[in-house]
């Protein structure tokens, strides 16, 4: 049996410290799993390919993992045909290297140990790189300073080390692509349709499949409509699924819910913690405000709440905040959290990085969209921006809303995956009410009665599948949409 002959550590210039690794760790590890490849269960998972510092032990390794997807043994026999055109194998012996790898039984008990630090030998080299960026950018001044935007990117990529260990950005070979393609159809088959993140409303879900990771959702209306209102009853419900998810141990990953992130630039977390508990226990915000309940309703209220307090839903109310620090907020929740889902309200409130003065209201807008659809990527969860509309939309007969009256910007079309707009009749029809003893109040009565309560949510863009109308029901005393279960097998309306 060949005996292995170690890889040396090329050569470091004088003055310059070498980066950390266990290049012994890396072959021992690499011997234990050829001997026992069930010890890929435990390790598997969290070590990768780019984890290992000799490019020769992150090829071997890779392809370890690849004999074993396809149920085959991984030993110096199997992995042979893979490496004699290796010209670095070549440098260490050949084939035999792989063999000498297995020389001691011993390092079977330690394989643990070993893949753990050769991960955090990883994480510290990835650090260094991300270290000597920033002092390099900070450094040259030959472009435009830009401090800001120098920080905002070394805490995404400070960000890629604590998530990923390291990994550059690479691109995804179509057969892992395919396997998520197919992890989404799975989900869907199993969840009656559900490929995503429940919205809480079924026919809503039944239109676009749920909220899809990685996705932009624009949330756009008049004020009054109940953007903030959707917003939240959208986030509530991810988050209660989520939590009734891990209570039947569901896997996160196969969950129809999300621990979720609300971004609040208008309203405060107390003011949106009553709005919930309104919705929830059936009060009216207005009655919570000025305690006109009952004691059976406090007690109605009481129990709510209870309900509510290990509920995964985190209210960031900052005012003012730039899309800079709402990305770096929403990395660190990513990271203690673990959220699923990026609620902003609203989007106009957000501020850019101002590194122009001369930039006009516009070019800030197209930023913010941008920098919402990068976070979208980045953490690989849906994020609903929350919209204001134009006042174009009074201006004609048919309130209804259109893409061109997303306001200030085209580029919030362009970057959003999905747009949803929030249209009720009954709100523009009692602005119209005339007085009682009028010859039209009778019709207009008839007319209330109709839409009184009803609204649509207008699926005006959607990347994943068709456009169209959903019909739903909006009791403005508590601010819920829910669905119409009345007429929940009626077709739907075509855009």
């Amino acid at each position: 049996m060949a005996s292995v002959v170690p890889i040396s550590e090329p050569a470091q210039p004088a003055g310059t410290q070498s980066l950390p690794a266990n290049v012994e760790a890396e072959a021992a590890l690499l011997g234990a799993l050829m001997l026992d490849n069930r010890l890929i269960e435990d390790v598997g998972l969290k070590l990768k390919p780019h984890h290992f510092h000799e490019e020769l032990h992150g090829r071997i390794y890779d392809s370890i993992l690849k004999l074993t997807d396809k149920n085959m043994v991984a030993n110096p026999v199997t992995l042979r045909p893979m490496f004699e055109a290796d010209d670095a194998m070549k440098q260490v012996g050949g084939a035999g290297y792989l063999a000498g790898l297995t020389g001691s039984g011993a390092t079977l008990i330690a394989a643990k140990d070993f893949a753990q630090q050769i991960y955090d030998l990883a994480l510290l080299r990835a650090l260094i790189g991300v270290g000597r960026d920033m002092v390099e950018s900070a450094i040259d001044t030959s472009e435009d300073v830009a401090p800001l935007e120098q920080i905002e990117k070394a805490e995404s990529e400070l960000y890629k080390v604590a998530e990923q260990g390291g990994a550059d950005g690479k691109a995804k070979s179509f057969a892992e692509a395919t396997r998520e393609a197919l992890l989404t159809a799975e989900k869907a088959l199993n969840s009656g349709g559900l490929s995503g993140i429940t919205t809480g409303l079924e026919s809503l879900n039944a239109k676009i499949g749920g909220l899809q990771k990685s996705d932009l959702i624009i949330v756009a209306g008049r004020p009054g409509m109940g953007k903030s209102a959707l917003g939240t009853n959208i986030g509530f419900s991810a988050a209660k699924r989520y939590m009734r998810d891990m209570e039947d141990e569901i896997p996160p990953e196969k969950s129809g819910g999300a621990a979720v992130a609300l971004f609040s630039l208008e309203m405060s977390a107390d003011q949106l913690a009553t709005r919930i508990l309104a919705e929830q226990s059936g009060i009216t915000s207005e009655s919570l405000r000025m305690g006109k309940i009952s004691k059976q309703e406090f007690r109605q209220l009481a129990r709510a709440a209870a309900e509510l307090e290990s509920l995964p839903f985190y209210i960031d109310d900052t005012p003012g905040l730039t899309i800079a620090a709402l990305r770096a907020r929403a990395r660190r929740l990513k990271r203690q959290k673990n959220i699923g889902m990026v609620i902003v309200d609203y989007l106009q409130l957000l501020q850019g990085t101002g590194r122009n003065g001369s930039d006009n209201r516009v070019n800030e807008i197209s930023e913010i969209s941008r920098g919402l659809k990068t976070l979208a990527k980045e953490l690989n969860v849906p994020v609903i921006a929350l919209s204001q509309l134009s006042r174009a939309v009074e201006q004609r007969e048919d309130k209804r809303p259109q893409l061109s009256d997303l306001r200030e910007s085209g580029s919030i079309e362009q970057d959003a995956d999905i747009v949803l707009f929030i249209y009720r009749e009954d709100y523009y029809l009692a602005a119209k009410q005339p007085a009682e003893d009028h010859p039209e109040f009778a019709t207009w009565q008839e007319e209330m009665g109709r839409v009184y309560g009803l609204a649509e949510i207008l699926v005006s863009k959607q990347r994943h599948g068709a456009t169209g109308k959903v019909r739903v029901k909006f009791d403005s005393r508590i601010t819920k949409f829910s669905d119409r279960v009345d007429e929940g097998f009626l077709p739907e309306e075509r855009g």
